[in-house]
């Protein structure tokens, strides 16, 4: 039976009520139990790849999107220089060894020419003595008239002859003992020398394996922009690796929303490439500060016209990795998250900023 014309309106607006005061309902009730955002990104811990040193790439050994374990060769780089800059390092190190050893080969002929001069001494301090002896003995026998006077002045000339002999020697002998003892500084500088040379040679070698430029992580490869024959210098980037397994989400919730929040409450997160798949995460940690504060240009609200908005404070929420699609994230996309503020899990924001010990993963209060 159709209702009088006059009623028609009455009924509608009773509808439109019904509908606004449930809805209405449902968003409180909805309201009390989660805080929503949709400025939340998926991001991941990326390495960049770049050589540490110079030289030609002579081979590419990965693809675009390709999937890489650590360690694995991405490209190699031409090694025939370094190979070369090796060899000359190694000779030069095997000379320098060389040198020592003639230092040391040198140390143990001046000790034999220290004995040498040492006997020396000795035989001039016994022909000083007999030369004495017989000055003696000649000088007496003058006195009474025995031997002429000219033989008495041999005698004492042998004598003083025997004496140089002996201050002779022994200068001889200083001067070798000296120069022993200057062989000992040598060999210290050839010795150094050498330890510098057999250090360029483990540089030379260092360089040589840095010609094969591994995977840091596992992970996928994006933004290769590396090719064979490309001339490449320390620290340009040659590609990135992305451990698609380890992503995460940072959500900016307004700083209205996060008196709410606490560590370990459970997240839903749903992104538009899974259509309406959900995925399970928690929150993880607190950003030290607000989004603005880490811009290249920070806010500068110190101005007559200041108008105050809510600032957004970045939110840490790790993927839970029993997740079906936790693995299947991928670094940029955006996302919507919802928290589960009823579960009284770990420390709040409020507890986390005043103190900082609270903010250790997994710490429950």
């Amino acid at each position: 039976m159709a209702l009088p014309k006059n009623l028609v309106p009455v009924a509608a607006a009773s509808l439109v009520a019904v509908v606004i005061i449930v809805g209405g309902g449902l968003w409180w009730v909805d309201k009390q139990k989660h805080e929503n955002t949709d400025n939340a990104f998926v991001e991941a811990d990326k390495v960049t790849v770049a050589p540490q040193v110079d030289g030609y790439v002579a081979e590419v050994l990965v693809g675009d999107n390709a999937q890489v374990a650590a360690g694995q060769v991405l490209v190699r780089l031409d090694a025939a220089p370094l190979k070369a800059r090796l060899a000359q390092a190694e000779a030069n190190a095997a000379a320098l060894d060389a040198a020592v050893r003639g230092v040391d080969d040198k140390a143990r002929l001046e000790q034999a020419m220290i004995a040498q001069k040492a006997a020396g001494v000795q035989s001039a301090d016994a022909q000083s003595l007999m030369a004495q002896a017989e000055l003696a003995r000649y000088g007496a026998l003058a006195n009474q008239g025995w031997v002429s006077p000219q033989r008495a002045q041999s005698a004492r000339a042998a004598a003083s002859q025997a004496t140089a002999g002996v201050a002779e020697a022994r200068a001889t002998l200083e001067a070798e003992r000296r120069s022993a003892a200057s062989l000992g500084s040598a060999r210290a500088q050839t010795l150094a020398q050498a330890q510098a040379a057999h250090a360029a040679v483990d540089q030379a070698r260092i360089d040589l394996d840095r010609t094969e430029i591994r995977a840091p992580v596992a992970g996928v490869i994006g933004a290769r922009a590396v090719r064979a024959g490309q001339y490449v210098r320390p620290g340009s980037a040659l590609m990135s690796v992305v451990p698609l397994g380890k992503a995460y989400v940072v959500a900016n919730f307004k700083e209205t929303q996060v008196s709410r929040l606490r560590i370990g409450q459970p997240v839903t997160i749903r992104a538009d490439a899974f259509g309406k798949q959900a995925i399970t995460g928690r929150i993880d940690s607190f950003a030290p500060a607000t989004g603005s504060e880490f811009a290249m240009i920070p806010v500068e609200n110190a101005v007559g016209n200041f108008t105050k908005i809510a600032q957004r404070l970045p939110v840490k929420i790790v993927v839970d990795p029993k997740s079906p699609l936790g693995s299947a994230l991928r670094p940029g996309l955006s996302v919507q998250v919802q928290v589960d503020v009823t579960a009284d899990t770990g420390p709040s924001f409020a507890e986390t900023s005043a103190a900082p010990q609270y903010a250790r993963h997994g710490v429950s209060r």
